[in-house]
């Protein structure tokens, strides 16, 4: 009687204060009017069913025929405390059932109703009504994220037990960040794989699912998981390239401590800055590499990266190595050109340690127009005698040093050397 007496109290002092009614979905200017002597809707027939966000209502009808509807109070008991407003018009005095829609998920809610007639007076409400509207579904039973993928994470999870599910959602975050971004719309309660796709290298990242009714209600959140992508493999250790043999540069170095390695890359350029060219690559069993190059003190600078199983490749961006191929050697310093007696006398000095044996080119001049070249090789004195001239023909000679892989320096500047004629006798 106590609850009634307060429903009644509310009613009155909501229709006082707003001034006006609601019917047929339009505000109806005219002061509302109790008329008590208009049929009450039975509280003791009101059953109600409670569902997420919606409640239906079941009534026995009135049989006075002035009434021409029923309004609906409501409140909601956390915001509105036991403050009823009128909430809706049903406009048939044949209804019983109504539902109530729109609602928050497990929330307290008091009704009442009254009977209306098109002349805008309404009868006494019922006995307030307390329903509270059923929680949302729980979350999904079981989540899990698997880290250690190559550039993605996959996460999975049980699907949900009830069968009003209808589709999931997936969402991501950090560690470092509130916000979270929704990723993807699996449909289907039984949906329980997804995989992150295009990730950071070695990156941590967090998920959550959520799943949705048929109505897109959402259940609570899963629980939190967290992942790492898989990072970049080691790199190989102890670089080298070689500076001391001829027309080639020998690379080797330490393998990847990576167990999983397959193959390495090996990268060269003229400068240790600037863009890499793919050299060569070779097998995850190989640690040296010949680089083959017809030329001599030419300079490159390399870099080898290592590639996984998963086709990643550790990082590129290390100091380079640089190797020469053996540069030539230095010319000899001729210290002596000259005749003596008929024949053509060669001295120099090796000018470069690495020198064993020396080539002599000797120039002959035939004639005005004409001449032709000689040359003597494996000369391994620092001097050489030519006995094989001719009076009154200009040669010219010039050395060179060969090495024991056979580089040349360049040539010494040419000496010219003739024997002169010999003076006729007048007779």
């Amino acid at each position: 009687m106590r609850n009634w007496m307060k429903v009644i109290s509310s009613l009155f002092l909501i229709l006082l204060v707003s001034g006006c009614s609601t019917k047929n979905g339009m505000l109806d200017p005219s002061q509302p009017k109790i008329d008590e002597s208009l049929e009450v809707v039975d509280s003791e027939s009101i059953r109600h069913i409670s569902e997420i966000t919606s409640i239906a209502f079941e009534w026995r009808k009135v049989d006075d025929p002035r009434v021409d509807g029923y309004n609906l109070y409501r409140a909601n008991v956390q915001e509105d405390g036991d403050k009823l407003k009128q909430v809706d018009f049903i406009e048939n005095r044949y209804a019983t059932h109504f539902v109530d829609e729109d609602l928050e998920p497990n929330t307290k809610y008091i009704y009442s109703f009254s009977s209306n007639t098109e002349s805008g007076y309404e009868s006494k409400p019922t006995n307030s009504i307390e329903v509270t509207t059923a929680d949302r579904p729980e979350a999904v039973p079981f989540i899990q994220a698997i880290s250690n993928l190559p550039r993605q994470i996959k996460v999975l999870w049980r699907p949900h037990s009830s069968l009003n599910i209808e589709y999931y959602k997936i969402e991501r975050s950090t560690p470092q960040s509130s916000e979270w971004r929704n990723l993807d719309t699996l449909d289907g309660r039984l949906q329980s794989e997804f995989i992150d796709t295009d990730l950071e290298d070695n990156v941590v990242y967090i998920y959550r699912v959520t799943a949705y009714t048929f109505e897109d209600i959402a259940s609570y959140p899963s629980k939190i998981v967290r992942a790492q992508t898989k990072p970049l493999p080691a790199g190989v250790m102890s670089l080298r390239a070689s500076t001391d043999l001829p027309r080639k540069i020998m690379l080797n170095w330490q393998p990847s401590e990576n167990s999983d390695i397959v193959q390495y890359n090996i990268y060269r350029n003229t400068s240790a800055d600037g863009s890499f060219d793919l050299l060569k690559r070779v097998n995850k069993e190989t640690v040296q590499y010949e680089d083959f190059i017809n030329e001599d003190g030419k300079t490159y600078f390399y870099k080898v990266t290592a590639t996984d199983i998963d086709n990643l490749e550790s990082s590129i961006h290390k100091n380079a190595v640089m190797g020469i191929t053996l540069p030539k050697l230095n010319k000899p310093v001729l210290t002596l050109a000259q005749i003596q007696g008929e024949k053509a006398i060669l001295n120099w000095l090796a000018g470069d340690k690495r020198a064993v044996s020396y080539n002599i080119y000797k120039n002959i001049k035939d004639g005005m127009f004409d001449s032709r070249q000689e040359k003597f090789t494996n000369i391994t004195d620092l001097r050489f005698e030519d006995n094989d001239i001719v009076r009154g023909v200009e040669y010219k000679y010039s050395v060179e040093s060969v090495d024991q892989y056979g580089i040349v320096s360049e040539t010494t500047n040419e000496t010219l050397l003739v024997l002169p004629k010999l003076q006729e006798v007048a007779q």
